[in-house]
């Protein structure tokens, strides 16, 4: 059947105009006024845009099925908006080889969103032999990373670049990103939380911010030394983001994204001991809320991301130095979005879209502009529904949301993936 979805705001990298979108089969057949088709999505009040796309998600399969699963993940991806996520490595087994990311690729083809598997830069993320790169990009793997551990070794992360840049053959042409937790262990290790006033009154060990920008720094010179591509995860501090900044500014290839938490939350919501505010890098002060903010609206940070950590409700209520690091995610990123960041909506969604989607190297089919020809990956959202966080009402098989209660602004009513309405007025049809 055709579909149009009908009297919106369309929004995409080309800019801002009223129409409405005919999809026939998985393709956009149309954009224009007074289209037609067998079905029909009031978009009334609501934005077009293209579907949202995630590089920082962790979906937990194989091995920690008991906090999400491909299925369950992407569901909860489906109702945010999300038509693609990037999937975390710190899987077990670990994301190292053929075997396990053509098991990743065959349970995501019933997903109601896309999922890209990456693969670890190192053999189990140990940092200490470089993972089958060329054998793992052949099959699609467009990012590595060891996400949840950096890399410590400088002279194994600079030949990981130097190899990277010559994937290409197996590629296709295309190129090859490493993605970095930017984390020295040396000088984090036994921190549960940042470093700071808050960390003295409460009596928590702490992660300098320096643990983060040591590594952010040593990075984006080995960038510079080999001409590989560098994403750099999660950003958190001040120092982080202006290194970038001078980064981009010297035209190195050098990308960075960052988390809603990381602009939403300070180390200050940590004053009640509770678990479901620690996570890794530590939520830090104001000034790097600040900061982090800032980059996002100037185009230092290229990407928000949700670093969708699931855990389990029995590991999130051990006491706070014992409890696993993550929060969720998925399904309250546009909505942070719209409710905390003074930026411009074109700017927003192309956090959320095209810009995320240039970095994964799945352009060709996500985040592109609506018009005709591209493929059908769309979210309609009402950006001024407010509503009510309940980590139980969502779709994740785990609960740990920090924003508990928040009321927000902003929310996915209709997802479209391929063609497919997979959300309809925020219902998971599948």
């Amino acid at each position: 059947m055709s579909l149009v979805i009908k009297g919106g705001t369309l929004v995409d990298a080309t800019g801002t105009r009223r129409g409405d979108v005919r999809i026939e089969g998985d393709t956009i057949a149309a954009v224009g006024d007074g289209l037609t088709a067998d079905r029909t999505i009031d978009a009334g009040g609501c934005v077009v845009s293209p579907g949202f796309v995630d590089l920082h998600t962790h979906l937990r399969q194989p091995g920690r099925e008991q906090a999400e699963t491909i299925e369950t993940g992407g569901r909860g991806a489906a109702l945010g908006g999300f038509t693609a996520v990037v999937a975390m490595p710190n899987t077990d087994p670990c994301m190292d080889s053929a075997a396990v990311i053509r098991e990743v690729i065959e349970w995501a083809r019933t997903a109601p969103c896309d999922v890209f598997p990456t693969a670890a830069i190192t053999v189990g993320r140990r940092g200490e032999a470089l993972s089958p790169m060329a054998e793992l990009a052949q099959l699609g793997v467009r990012i590595f990373t060891d996400d949840g551990d950096g890399v410590q070794d400088d002279r194994l992360m600079k030949r990981a670049l130097e190899y990277s840049v010559g994937l290409t053959p197996f590629t296709g042409g295309q190129s090859v990103t490493l993605a970095q937790h930017c984390e020295v262990s040396v000088l984090s290790e036994g921190g549960s939380m940042h470093e700071g006033e808050w960390s003295s009154r409460l009596g928590i060990p702490g992660q300098p911010s320096e643990a983060e920008e040591l590594m952010v720094m040593r990075d984006i010179a080995l960038a510079r030394a080999t001409g590989a591509r560098v994403h750099l995860q999660h950003l958190s501090t001040e120092g982080s983001v202006e290194m970038v900044r001078r980064a981009k500014a010297a035209g190195l290839a050098v990308t960075a994204e960052a988390t809603t938490h990381h602009f939403t939350l300070t180390d200050a919501c940590c004053a009640d001991y509770d678990p479901v505010f620690k996570v890794h890098p530590p939520l830090r002060g104001d000034r790097d809320v600040d900061a982090v903010k800032a980059g996002l609206a100037d185009g230092t940070i290229d990407a928000i991301a949700t670093d969708h950590a699931p855990h389990t409700r029995d590991s999130k209520e051990l006491p706070f130095d014992q409890a696993p690091p993550g929060m969720l995610g998925l399904e309250t990123a546009l909505a942070l979005a719209l409710t905390e960041l003074d930026i411009p909506l074109e700017t927003l969604i192309g956090l959320l879209t095209w810009r995320p989607a240039r970095i994964a190297g799945i352009d060709d089919v996500h985040g592109g502009p609506l018009v005709a020809g591209h493929q059908a990956n769309l979210c309609v959202f009402d950006p001024e529904l407010e509503w009510q966080v309940a980590g139980a009402a969502m779709a994740s098989r785990s609960e740990n949301s920090p924003y508990e209660g928040r009321t927000v602004r902003g929310r996915a009513r209709h997802t479209v993936l391929h063609g497919e309405v997979v959300v309809h007025d925020g219902e998971a049809q599948r």
